[in-house]
């Protein structure tokens, strides 16, 4: 069965980001609980953040699942991308993701790699940029696996990066790697933007689908847009997609009411 899930941020600089729920994560977790959402997906600064947080007691509290937890950080905060020229800074950027994997496997909740895979531009070619972000999937993959979780790349739409774009691209980016712990985030705003048809690619994907953002096409809450949900409903149920829904958008007019359109679409497709 599907789950609904519903983000969070917590770091400051991402404060004009598309998240439903910013700063109080208390306040947040007795929202999703009030509205039945099944878990949070957390964006932190770090993983150390994660772990000075009473997460598991408001997890708990709320009867709650962290559903994935963002790297994003990484790069908003301190610029870092696994395509960086500099490898020194490619390392910081692998440590960085390494530290909310592995503070996110003490909830089994997956950590999700988007903007800080990065870009590649004329310090760093497309063919070696793509080996950089590789390498970095086979490594990050490898710890997410040994701390029992899984690993999730996003691709993005073409204004955001120039690498994966298409689910599709993603698939190929991982098809080389020895690891099998990498899965797929299908993001239904980016696919409204790249995809020829969103359903026909999440049935291409198939089981290589690890997570969902479940967003309209102007990144508003679900049902705020012009996204046609029913293709894209019936390719999950193709694929027995089980795992969550997670609204990745706008608090557009307010937390609140975006959280409660997303759950209102919500149980029209999933729950009906």
């Amino acid at each position: 069965m599907i789950k609904s899930a519903v983000t969070v941020s917590l770091v400051e600089q991402a404060r004009k980001g598309p998240f439903v729920f910013h700063d109080d994560l208390a306040a947040a977790c007795r929202a999703a609980a009030d509205l039945g959402f099944d878990a949070i997906e957390l964006f932190a600064p770090s993983g150390e953040t994660i772990r000075t947080l009473p997460l598991a007691k408001l997890l708990a509290d709320h009867g709650l699942k962290l559903a994935a937890v963002g790297t994003g950080a990484g790069m908003v905060v301190h610029k870092l991308s696994l395509c960086d020229a500099d490898r020194d800074r490619r390392k910081a950027a692998a440590a960085f993701i390494r530290e909310i994997i592995s503070a996110g496997a003490e909830y089994e909740a997956p950590a999700i790699i988007g903007s800080m895979q990065g870009k590649w531009d004329e310090a760093v070619n497309q063919q070696t940029a793509t080996a950089y972000l590789r390498d970095a999937l086979q490594e990050l993959g490898d710890h997410a696996e040994r701390s029992g979780t899984v690993l999730h790349y996003e691709p993005l739409n073409r204004y955001e990066t120039n690498m994966a774009t298409t689910l599709a691209a993603g698939a190929e980016l991982l098809q080389p790697l020895a690891t099998k712990n990498v899965r797929l985030l299908a993001d239904l705003f980016h696919m409204n933007i790249e995809e020829v048809c969103p359903g026909e690619a999440l049935r291409t994907a198939g089981p290589l689908v690890g997570h969902v953002h479940f967003v309209d096409s102007n990144r508003q809450a679900a049902g705020c847009g012009h996204m046609n949900y029913e293709p894209i409903v019936d390719a999950l149920s193709a694929i027995a997609y089980n795992s969550y829904a997670s609204v990745e958008a706008f608090p557009i007019p307010d937390s609140m009411s975006a959280a409660r359109k997303t759950v209102e679409t919500f149980r029209q497709y999933f729950r009906a």
